[in-house]
């Protein structure tokens, strides 16, 4: 018998829609007393660990997360783990848990864009579609899953695309990991490894500030004077700022704090390409560190991960550039 452990945490998947319209959270998750089809293997233990709308989870519900599924694969011999998550914020909690976990067990993160009783709701499909994938022994090894719309994706990609759309979850440049049919779970590649770090604490203040033509240094004088940790700067282009907004990071720079810049893009790399004032180059001869291709919430977390494992300043740089 597989045991699945499934962590509900609240979001649209545990919402109902209102006589008015609105998308209201209930006192009870209707996934709690959802009739299910599970394959007849499958014991599921099922916890209501939070329920919350997605805009209010904070680093501290993941790391709850965490330690709650650590727990239950040291102890209760559980094959894989599904959480039910709000959408708005779920990429992050799966990378951020893709990021600190380091254990072949199935983890699969899923919601839906449709409430409980709205026409057409995804719900019950997504869920039952991760716990599908959360019980199959290819799952095992390949980081924390997103499963959505009879898609597999990478935590480490995956990102919300449209306010509405059931197929809002994509992951840019690189495509889904896998698919489901009616019959069987799909996989088309394996990821490469990259560093995990088992902290157990979330410290410490990243703000993100989004670049634009024109920008001026300002706003990094006043992130300095409120004591930030570390700062992720969504750049232009490959990786570039207006000069004043380049000057500007210079206070923090000389203060040892952390910048990261990640690309405003939708698409493609953040890298060090440009030598004219503000470019990419010159942001990395002073000190600026370069997230690849991530987005500027998962460089976020990532940040605050490495802050949180107390990395030091070249084990730091190594850590955001690998993605």
């Amino acid at each position: 018998m597989k045991k699945i452990l499934v962590l509900h945490t609240g979001g649209t998947i545990a919402m109902h829609e209102e006589a008015n319209g609105d998308v209201a959270q209930g006192a009870e998750n209707p996934l709690m007393s959802a009739a299910l089809s599970t394959a007849e293997d499958v014991e599921l233990i099922v916890e209501d660990i939070f329920n919350l709308p997605s805009p209010h989870v904070t680093p501290e519900h993941m790391l709850q997360l965490k330690d709650r599924i650590q727990m239950a694969i040291r102890n209760e011999g559980i094959f894989g783990v599904v959480i039910t998550h709000g959408t708005d914020t779920l990429e992050e909690t799966a990378y951020f848990l893709d990021s600190t976990i380091a254990s072949a067990t199935p983890i699969v993160v899923t919601g839906a864009m449709r409430s409980s009783n709205e026409l057409g709701s995804d719900g019950l499909y997504n869920y039952l579609s991760a716990i599908r994938v959360a019980g199959d022994e290819q799952s095992r090894g390949k980081g924390v899953l997103v499963v959505m719309n009879d898609e597999i994706h990478p935590a480490r990609y995956v990102t919300k695309t449209h306010t509405t759309n059931v197929a809002t979850f994509q992951s840019p440049s690189n495509g889904p990991i896998g698919l489901i049919t009616k019959k069987q779970i799909v996989f088309y590649h394996q990821l490469t490894p990259y560093a995990i770090y088992d902290i157990d604490s979330v410290q410490g203040s990243v703000p993100i500030v989004k670049a634009y033509a024109g920008m001026s240094g300002d706003i990094f004088g006043l992130l300095f004077g409120h004591g930030i940790d570390g700062l992720i700067i969504e750049a232009l282009g490959a990786g570039n700022l207006p000069p004043k907004a380049a000057a500007g990071i210079q206070t923090l720079l000389d203060a040892k704090i952390p910048v990261v810049l990640v690309s405003r893009s939708f698409n493609g790399v953040a890298e060090p390409v440009y030598s004219y004032e503000g470019g990419g180059a010159q942001l990395e001869e002073k000190g600026v560190m370069f997230g690849n291709s991530m987005n500027s919430q998962k460089a976020r977390l990532k940040l605050l991960i490495g802050l949180n494992a107390h990395l030091d300043a070249q084990q730091l740089r190594s850590y955001m550039h690998d993605n």
